[in-house]
C-alpha cells in the first residue's frame, strides 16, 4: 500500500466532506457555473460543521513531495522544488467545491500564524477558470493572506494520490511530505497549529511566535 495514503483511513472518514473524482466531474460542469456568479456552493457546508484539522492530520513516513506545478495569477511558472528550505502547507482546492469553501477562510486564517515558523501556506486551486474563478472569490471572502496559485489542468490530486479535494499536505523544509488529510477541516485552532508545527519540525523566528512576523512572499525565496 502506497504511503501517499493514510496510515488509519477509519480516523479521516468523519471528516469526508470531500468531493470524488466522479463529483468533481459532475461539480465541475455544474457548480462552477454557480460559482462564476458569485454562488460559491456556501450553503450545502457550513464552516461550524467541519471538525478541527487535528483530528485528523495523518503522520506518514516521509517521502519525496511529488513534482507538483502550477502557476501564479499572472502565469509566472512553479513547483513545489521552488521552495524548498521552507515548510509547506499545500491546499488543493476549487471554488465549486463546498468543502473547499467551507474550509478556505481557516487556512486564510491560518496562513501568517504559520509564517513565524517558517510555513507557507499554498493553496493550488483546480479551477478550469483559473484566476477568473479565484480572484472574485477572494475578494468576497475577503482573503488577503493567501497567494492565487493555479492548477487549471486539475493535475494535483492525481500527483497526491487522492480521489477527490480537498486534499492538504504537509511538506517539511528538506521536501518530504510528512502528514495529509483528505476533506475539508477547521484549520484555524490552537491544536491544529500546534500539530502542523510539529509534524513539519520548525522553529519559530526568534524563539518567539508571538513576537513580529516576517512578511509573507507568494513566490519562494
Amino acid at each position: 500500500m502506497s504511503l501517499l495514503k493514510p496510515t488509519h483511513p477509519s480516523l479521516t472518514r468523519p471528516l469526508t466532506r470531500h468531493l470524488s473524482r466522479r463529483s468533481i466531474i459532475a461539480a465541475a460542469t455544474g457548480l462552477a457555473v454557480s460559482a462564476a456568479r458569485g454562488n460559491y456552493a456556501h450553503a450545502q457546508i457550513s464552516p461550524e460543521d467541519l471538525p478541527d484539522a487535528s483530528t485528523g492530520l495523518q503522520q506518514i513516513m516521509p517521502s519525496t513531495a511529488p513534482d507538483l506545478k502550477f502557476t501564479d495569477q499572472t502565469g509566472h511558472p512553479l513547483s513545489l522544488a521552488d521552495y524548498r528550505g521552507s515548510g509547506l502547507l499545500v491546499n488543493v482546492w476549487a471554488t465549486w467545491c463546498p468543502p473547499c469553501v467551507a474550509e478556505l477562510p481557516s487556512i486564510a486564517a491560518l496562513a501568517p500564524q504559520l509564517a513565524p515558523f517558517k510555513i507557507l501556506v499554498l493553496p493550488v486551486s483546480v479551477d478550469s477558470d483559473g484566476a477568473q474563478a479565484v480572484q472574485p472569490f477572494y475578494k468576497s471572502h475577503s482573503i488577503t493572506t493567501l497567494p492565487i496559485l493555479l492548477d487549471t489542468d486539475g493535475n494535483a490530486p492525481d500527483l497526491l494520490q487522492s480521489n477527490g479535494i480537498p486534499i492538504t499536505v504537509l511538506i517539511d523544509p528538506a521536501g518530504r511530505m510528512v502528514a495529509r488529510l483528505e476533506g475539508g477541516a477547521n484549520w484555524n485552532t490552537p491544536n491544529s497549529i500546534a500539530a502542523i508545527t510539529q509534524l513539519i519540525g520548525t522553529k519559530p523566528v526568534g524563539g518567539n511566535p508571538s513576537g513580529s512576523k516576517p512578511s509573507l512572499s507568494i513566490h519562494p525565496s
